[in-house]
């Protein structure tokens, strides 16, 4: 007999899959710079079990990424650039101490967005400083756009209060110094030889969807044991690529709008009962949203380009092979890493 979901799972499914689409829809219709990164930051934000955003949370997600990008422009590019040395050892300090936050008990978002924009105006800022100035103005339109939308779905589907649910558990203690020493180095390990690699690469501007994949990463790999992180990293890679290979095909015959957003809604609707599970996370909630995420980020810039020509289907799979090879490198990152510094990663909790 087939479980039935929990009410809460199923409205946190719902939103999810509702928001994520709408922004699609939303982003591709109105058509604004680097629109689907829109759609992006809601999938992030909506697959974790966050309350109902107020004014100032809403304000902090924007800060906590636009303060890097903008920050990094003004003050991170021009040392690179004329002390390589210097500011490479700011690009490291930058990247670890974002890891540490949310490492040391910080919010996953707001690492997640701290680093996302670290690394893409450290790999965009290799073409030219105007490309930087407009990746910043579109990433900060969007951000704002973002968390408009995020209010607005936590006022449409709230979470409504379950009679007879148990009360909330205690938070879970939170890491050691060392373990959060250890975990914010194995995710700069592994997200900063990608930058730095984008950093002397000509044309990095048009891979921006791979800096947003590979900033995820960092955080996706901080607090599992080692073959935990190297599944969990495969496995989202390949569920997400498949996912957007069969969307493109799809949408090489019949290319529409309205066909991407339903395309993406049923695979929301699939992946979602793998990240949400009774009032909290499933305990693979981790590989099904960065699953999710990576779909997106290889799906809408490539359904951009133009679906169905041939220069697009070269961007398009030229994206997926970019993933893979970083993917590859995470995984093996992340044993090297383990292999000279062993220690216990604190487990990730599940409910």
């Amino acid at each position: 007999m087939p479980i039935e979901m929990h009410p809460v799972a199923a409205r946190r499914i719902f939103r999810l899959v509702l928001i994520t689409s709408f922004a699609l829809w939303l982003s591709q219709t109105v058509n604004w710079s680097v629109s689907f990164i829109t759609p992006v930051l809601l999938s992030m934000l909506l697959a974790i079990p966050l309350p109902g955003v107020k004014f100032k949370q809403g304000l902090i997600f924007v800060l906590a990424l636009v303060i890097p990008i903008w920050g990094a422009t003004w003050l991170l590019l021009p040392v690179l650039t004329y002390y390589p040395i210097v500011g490479m050892l700011l690009l490291i300090a930058g990247c670890f101490w974002a890891f540490y936050y949310s490492a040391s008990g910080g919010s996953p978002v707001l690492g997640a967005f701290l680093t996302m924009g670290l690394a893409i105006v450290a790999a965009v800022g290799s073409d030219s400083i105007d490309s930087v100035i407009m990746v910043d103005k579109a990433l900060t339109l969007n951000a704002v756009i973002a968390v408009i939308i995020l209010w607005l779905a936590h006022r449409l589907l709230p979470d409504k209060p379950v009679e007879g649910s148990p009360k909330a558990k205690p938070q879970a203690e939170k890491p050691s110094r060392d373990e959060a020493i250890r975990s914010a180095w194995r995710s700069t390990a592994i997200v900063l030889p990608v930058i730095v690699f984008f950093l002397f690469y000509a044309g990095s501007s048009s891979y921006l969807v791979v800096m947003i994949k590979v900033a995820s990463m960092g955080q996706q790999a901080e607090n599992d044991m080692t073959k935990a992180v190297g599944k969990s990293l495969l496995m989202s890679t390949f569920i997400g690529g498949v996912g957007a290979v069969i969307i493109w095909n799809i949408m090489s015959t019949w290319p529409s709008l309205i066909n991407l957003v339903l395309l993406v809604t049923i695979a929301g609707l699939l992946m979602g009962r793998k990240i949400f599970q009774g009032l909290g996370m499933a305990a693979s909630a981790g590989t099904w949203s960065y699953a999710f995420l990576t779909m997106l980020v290889i799906i809408v810039p490539a359904v951009m380009d133009g679906a169905g020509g041939d220069a697009a289907g070269a961007k398009f799979f030229d994206r997926i092979a970019m993933l893979s090879w970083a993917t590859i490198y995470g995984v093996v990152a992340v044993y090297v890493f383990d292999a000279f510094w062993r220690g216990k990663a604190p487990q990730a909790a599940t409910d």
